[in-house]
């Protein structure tokens, strides 16, 4: 007998079944630094109390990802710790920033299932809410991550896909109590770009490039605590590879968007989101934007862009192929909204 668990597989979910993730989270002032160190990240309202507070905020919160790293990483254990890959999201909303001193934890939903043809393994959909210690829910979003079945003559599940929303509409982006632009300081943010400069159709080449390191990803699993199999254990894949968390990808490509996007404060929401292509130790990330959409909000001197970001192993600019497929250097296509200055 044994007091282990060998995770879930597919055939143990149910629609409508929620799990409370063990382990809450204190978020502390480190965080921030650690955070930092592993991506360019050099947003100013993440990097200064004072600047933060002259937007009408109390303090600078963590890194929007930091919250959705820690939220994402409580659920691994009881959903994707057999996991084949992360596949995609829709419908995130960012509803209250993330201050060191605050405690996360997560819940989870079973909103869908499909069973793969092959029959080993199937797609899970689950709606994850991140709650801190008043019980605010800080973070809300769907994910769907393919799992292996324990055993490939389980019968399968009715198949549920939701349906989901292909983008947050803008009257439901939640802006920070408070957040106000109008004495945005253009100069210590590090560009002069306002919400009415950015074109819907305007694609924007972030220009730099970071090497994945094996090193630095497996410090950011560990960091947030996520214990996929297919991150940590190089047996796991034929090709003995250990594949690169997706957050990590998109937390590099965020922080370099920073050249030419550095007054996309705060992320809004997440609309959509594939990880296209596998990443691993030694590929060189790029990045590159499209402004989808523009919206105004209540809050004086805020605006909402919807951006397309995908990061990429080839070329800016190149997305999909001929067949319409994503081509094969894409690692990642991120349809979010952000809140800038106008």
């Amino acid at each position: 007998m044994s007091k282990t668990s060998a995770g879930r597989f597919f055939e143990d979910y149910r629609i409508g079944q929620v799990i409370d993730h063990a382990v809450p989270r204190s978020v502390g002032a480190g965080e921030r630094a650690l955070y930092h160190a592993l991506y360019p990240a050099r947003g100013a309202l993440y990097s200064s109390d004072e600047f933060a507070r002259a937007c009408g905020l109390p303090a600078s919160p963590v890194d929007d990802l930091v919250a959705f790293h820690i939220v994402f990483g409580k659920s691994v254990p009881d959903i994707s710790l057999n996991a084949v890959a992360n596949l995609g999201y829709a419908a995130g909303r960012f509803l209250r920033p993330v201050y060191p001193g605050d405690t996360l934890q997560s819940a989870s939903e079973i909103i869908g299932l499909k069973q793969n043809s092959n029959g080993t393994s199937g797609v899970v959909y689950v709606r994850t809410r991140g709650r801190n210690q008043r019980n605010e829910v800080v973070l809300d979003y769907v994910r769907w991550v393919m799992v292996r079945k324990r055993d490939a003559d389980a019968p399968a599940p009715d198949t549920v896909v939701p349906d989901l929303p292909q983008v947050v509409d803008p009257q439901d982006l939640v802006v920070p109590d408070g957040l106000d632009f109008t004495r945005y300081d253009f100069t210590a943010a590090g560009e002069a770009h306002r919400w009415g400069d950015y074109a819907v159709g305007e694609r924007i080449d972030h220009v730099d490039g970071v090497t994945i390191e094996e090193a630095e990803h497996m410090l950011a699993t560990r960091l947030w605590q996520n214990t996929a199999k297919v991150h940590f254990d190089a047996t796991f894949r034929p090709d003995g590879k250990r594949l690169i968390y997706g957050g990590h990808v998109i937390s590099l490509a965020r922080a370099l968007s920073f050249n030419g996007l550095a007054n996309a404060q705060m992320i809004a929401a997440i609309n959509a989101g594939a990880h296209a292509n596998p990443c691993f130790a030694g590929d060189t990330v790029r990045a590159w934007s499209e402004v989808l959409d523009r919206a105004e909000t209540p809050a004086p001197g805020v605006g909402a862009l919807r951006l397309r970001l995908v990061a990429t192993k080839g070329d800016a600019g190149i997305l999909r192929t001929d067949e319409g497929k994503y081509h094969p250097d894409v690692l990642l296509d991120l349809d979010y909204w952000v809140f800038v200055p106008r």
